[in-house]
């Protein structure tokens, strides 16, 4: 019978190889899941303190009258579609610049970025200033009601000082998410709040401006917040590596800047236009009056849910050009696993309360039985489409971490207007599912390009974006970023870092 040999015995290690790998493995996960929660939390509540300035406007207008309150409302969705979501796309494009030379330690890049991000946003704002001077004129070619028009028209005229501070917020948010410096946004934001409620009460039920003064409120509330964040950028230790002040280099190469900026816009405002396409065409069912009350209360109800995903998807975007830039495409690829358990975890706790809560959830918003009965029977619809949102939320958010907005705007268009739109119209007016055809169109939509950027985020060749995004070292040199996946072709773009 062999024996032991007592020599091996005492030299065999007494936890494998394969064990530590596992622990390490577990560690790593544990590592990235904190990361981002801890990024993801506070922006989620940047995200609703921010969402909160128009809602107060709006609420303060609600007394009012319902005219003022119709027309405020329009001009709010006009704004949003013609303006505010353009910037936001505008922005997001830092989300790739400043997250990748952070990761790669090209700190005093992150202050070019920005600056030229401000240039281009300033010149924006002239063609969408001049767009909301003539609202009035717009609403009535589009044979809305005069008044509603004339009002609609007088608010967004008031509102057009907003837009430049509404676009420099959302480069200084980028600039600092980038950087997980998080926590300065979300103390300006809620200062901002506190501020634009009592500006709005000051100026809408004591100085008695109406409209008007709610609409000036929004803008004085956004330059605070702009002012707060200069004050705390020029002065903050934590900036002084990626901001050294304005250079005649942030005036360079704005056209590269550019050709990852307007994909970056369209990625943005296709998806966005989207939904507002939903509420046109409920103005044109049998009951309108109905339609437009259920609709309206879905897309409140749909916009508050995803501030969750979006801000899910702003941490992994960082997180995704931070490891990328910084070179390390197993980490970069380990974000985007954790952040897809997150937003399927998350979707299906807010699917389940959408459900449970179907028939009390109306009388949050109306006492209409009607309307209260109407959106419990579309509440498991809305709570399938929150979900979706969120999945493709965050697929969005990697991919304007990998600068795929290019690729991000031919998968909004395909997915919105070649199926999602047209399943919503073929569904309600041709099957006459009413509201509920609506929201199946634009789940087929949002399914879609969830899908889609699943499959090209997982399809995707991490080291080979690594070594693209490294051989960005020279002024003015040329480069591909390869869209990821044998199926693809080369996006070029000319980039300067």
């Amino acid at each position: 019978m062999d024996q032991e040999d007592p020599k091996s015995s005492l030299e065999a290690p007494l936890i494998s190889n394969t064990e530590i790998s596992e622990c390490h493995r577990r560690s790593e996960v544990v590592t990235e899941l904190k990361k981002q929660l801890c990024l993801a939390g506070p922006l989620v509540m940047v995200s609703f303190l921010q969402a909160s300035l128009l809602m107060i406007s709006v609420m303060f207008i609600g007394h009012l009258g319902e005219l003022s309150l119709a027309s405020s409302s329009m001009a709010s969705s006009f704004s949003g579609v013609t303006g505010f979501s353009f910037m936001m796309g505008i922005g997001s494009a830092l989300e790739t610049f400043c997250g990748q030379a952070y990761g790669a330690k090209q700190y005093h890049m992150l202050g070019v970025h920005m600056q030229r991000a401000m240039f281009v946003i300033t010149l924006m704002c002239i063609p969408i200033a001049l767009l909301w001077f003539n609202t009035e004129q717009i609403f009535r070619i589009l044979k809305q009601d005069p008044e509603i028009a004339a009002q609609a028209g007088l608010y967004s005229r008031w509102l057009i000082p907003s837009i430049l501070p509404y676009g420099l917020l959302q480069c200084q948010l980028r600039f600092l998410q980038t950087q997980n410096n998080i926590w300065p946004l979300v103390i300006s934001t809620a200062i901002t709040s506190l501020v634009h409620f009592l500006v709005c009460w000051t100026f809408v039920l004591v100085l008695d401006s109406g409209s008007k003064g709610a609409a000036l409120s929004v803008a004085f509330s956004y330059w605070t917040n702009v002012l707060i964040l200069v004050i705390y950028i020029k002065f903050s230790p934590s900036c002084h590596k990626t901001w050294r002040g304005f250079s005649k280099e942030g005036m360079k190469n704005l056209i590269g800047f550019l050709k990852l900026a307007i994909p970056s816009a369209l990625m943005t405002c296709l998806e966005f236009w989207s939904y507002e396409f939903l509420v046109l065409m409920s103005g044109l069912l049998p009951n309108p009056k109905l339609e437009t009350s259920m609709m309206s209360i879905s897309l409140n109800t749909s916009a508050m849910v995803y501030r969750i995903p979006f801000g899910f998807g702003s941490a992994v975007s960082t997180r995704v050009s931070n490891e990328l830039g910084a070179g390390n495409p197993r980490a970069a690829r380990l974000a985007t696993r954790i952040v897809l358990f997150l937003a399927a975890t998350e979707g299906l706790v807010l699917s389940l309360i959408a459900v449970l809560a179907r028939n009390v959830w109306g009388l949050i918003y109306t006492n209409e039985a009607e309307v209260v009965r109407y959106l419990a029977a579309v509440m498991p619809v809305l709570a399938l489409s929150n979900f979706m949102d969120g999945i493709q939320g965050v697929m969005s958010g990697v991919a304007r971490g990998c600068g795929w907005q290019k690729l991000g705007a031919y998968v909004n268009f395909g997915a919105y207007y070649l199926v999602g739109l047209p399943c919503a119209i073929i569904l309600t007016f041709v099957f006459h599912f009413g509201g509920k055809g609506l929201w199946m169109g634009i789940i087929c939509g949002s399914s879609l390009q969830a899908l889609l950027l699943l499959v090209i985020t997982l399809s995707s060749n991490w080291d080979e974006q690594v070594n693209e995004i490294l051989s960005k070292k020279s002024i003015g040199k040329n480069f591909q970023f390869k869209c990821p996946g044998k199926y693809y072709s080369m996006i070029k773009l000319k980039l300067v870092i």
